[in-house]
């Protein structure tokens, strides 16, 4: 068998960890990247410097693969839909990439496929807001349609902060809204936890989920993921798989699909799940599955967009906990490894190679055990010594 090619747009720490299962499986990686500097460029010897809108440096990665496929959706969907059109594989395909570009797109379609999900609106003006807001209650979640993450392009609005009825972007409002930059509107929900749920998908329609997990925000960045939830009804972590599956057939998805939602629980009445949001690429949430699991969802992403056979995702051992790195008062978090290595050896450490800002994502710990307990310990003091808050 020829050595299969896989092209991948971005050049953060997704796509050099992609490059970690691609060496196993002996799969060449291609990658463009933002700077010679970046995550991906330190591992992957193919890495080309170019934007991800340059539909040129996107033509020319394409013609060099099997398939071409991304670590994050920032990526141009008309030049992905021509790719396609002139015989190079995408996937996953523009059809499906759109509904986590744009989250007005996703909600409508979403809600066609009978998914649950916040109460939604979209706003063309203060007044929409206000209206919106008297309807569902207050504060209400602002998003922009495009370009936000971890946190960003979100807002909660109280009703004090919109000017009913005054002019477009009333005051108070956090993002620029008129007729032509519409919002996306949301109601508030009083989630009592934070699930995700990740599934691979292939184009001839195998499905393969892994264990659902809690993550928990910190600032509106993931800080710590628990494999699987705990104290999670049997039945809710069916229906959230279920939910997982339905998106990712709904949508045509092929790779990783990462579906975010809000659990909530009150006494007396079923769980609720709510569709929060979708990322189609492997996702924070799924680093864990690196040392916890028998096949990773970089291996599955490779596996799926390559038409290949899926792996096995059952988990490894009773528990598992991921906690991210946001910055460092170390100059380079490696410093501490003496410490940290000693102190914890069943630690999985995982630095991406960025240069520290606060609160920057600069890597992630990993431990795998029986008690749920001792291992947010451990995973929490790797932290703090990659993070040089340790007691000395």
């Amino acid at each position: 068998m020829p050595q299969p090619t896989v092209a991948v747009v971005g050049g953060g720490q997704l796509a050099r960890m992609m490059q970690q299962a691609a060496i196993g499986l002996q799969v060449r990686l291609v990658a463009l990247v933002e700077s010679p500097t970046s995550s991906t460029a330190q591992v992957v010897p193919d890495a080309r410097v170019g934007r991800a809108d340059d539909v040129a440096a996107l033509t020319a990665l394409a013609h060099e693969a099997d398939v071409l496929t991304f670590e994050h959706e920032h990526v141009p969907n008309a030049a992905l839909a021509e790719l396609r059109a002139d015989g190079h594989p995408v996937e996953p395909g523009p059809e499906a990439l759109v509904h986590a570009q744009d989250k007005l797109v996703m909600r409508r379609r979403l809600t066609e496929l009978g998914v649950p999900c916040p109460r939604w609106r979209v706003a063309h003006s203060a007044s929409d807001v206000a209206e919106f807001g008297d309807e569902v209650g207050w504060p209400v979640v602002v998003k922009t349609p495009r370009g936000g993450y971890d946190g960003k392009g979100v807002a909660l609005v109280e009703r004090a902060d919109v000017s009913a009825g005054g002019p477009a972007g009333g005051a108070g409002l956090p993002f620029e809204l008129d007729a032509d930059h519409p919002l996306l509107l949301e109601e508030r929900v009083p989630f009592t936890r934070e699930l995700a749920a990740l599934v691979a998908r292939r184009p001839n329609g195998e499905l393969r989920t892994w264990p659902v997990v809690e993550t928990i925000q910190r600032g509106g960045v993931c800080a710590e993921v628990l494999s699987p939830a705990p104290d999670l009804n049997p039945t809710t972590a069916r229906q959230a798989e279920g939910i997982a599956r339905l998106v990712a057939e709904g949508l045509g998805v092929t790779g990783v699909l990462a579906v975010e939602m809000f659990l909530v629980e009150s006494e007396g009445e079923p769980d609720r799940l709510l569709v929060n949001e979708l990322a189609m690429r492997p996702h924070n949430s799924g680093h864990v599955t690196i040392d916890a699991h028998v096949t990773s969802q970089f291996e599955q992403h490779l596996r799926a967009v390559l038409d290949l056979p899926l792996g096995e995702t059952a988990q490894r051992a009773p528990w598992a906990v991921m906690a991210n790195l946001l910055g460092s008062e170390l100059a380079e978090p490696s410093s501490s490894y003496a410490t940290l290595l000693a102190e914890l050896p069943a630690a999985k450490v995982h630095l991406y190679g960025k240069e520290v800002r606060p609160g920057r994502k600069l890597g992630h710990v990993t431990v795998v055990g029986d008690d749920l307990d001792v291992l947010r310990a451990q995973a929490a003091r790797a932290i703090e010594i990659l993070s040089g808050k340790a007691e000395s």
